[in-house]
């Protein structure tokens, strides 16, 4: 079976255990795939990466709230009741 893998780089499993920061090294800051017998086990993501990712979600999360709560009818307040 085929599967999408969503890293420009791999490793084996076995190059990883051997040497898991010369790897994420040669990813120069992108997400690396960890490959057992040639099927993806893990990404590995970097921290900014991995905020980023984190930020976009969270971005996606409250686009939908502000969507949902588009169709609410407005309610008038003054500056004293706040």
């Amino acid at each position: 079976m085929a599967n999408l893998v969503h890293a420009a780089l791999s490793a084996s499993i076995t190059e990883f255990k051997r040497n898991p920061m010369a790897a994420l090294a040669q990813a120069d800051g992108e997400s690396l795939v960890v490959l057992n017998h040639n099927q993806p086990a893990f990404y590995c993501v970097p921290p900014e990466l991995y905020e980023t990712i984190l930020d976009a979600l969270e971005d996606l999360e409250l686009n939908a709230l502000a969507d949902q709560r588009a169709g609410l009818k407005p309610v008038k307040v003054t500056m004293d009741e706040l």
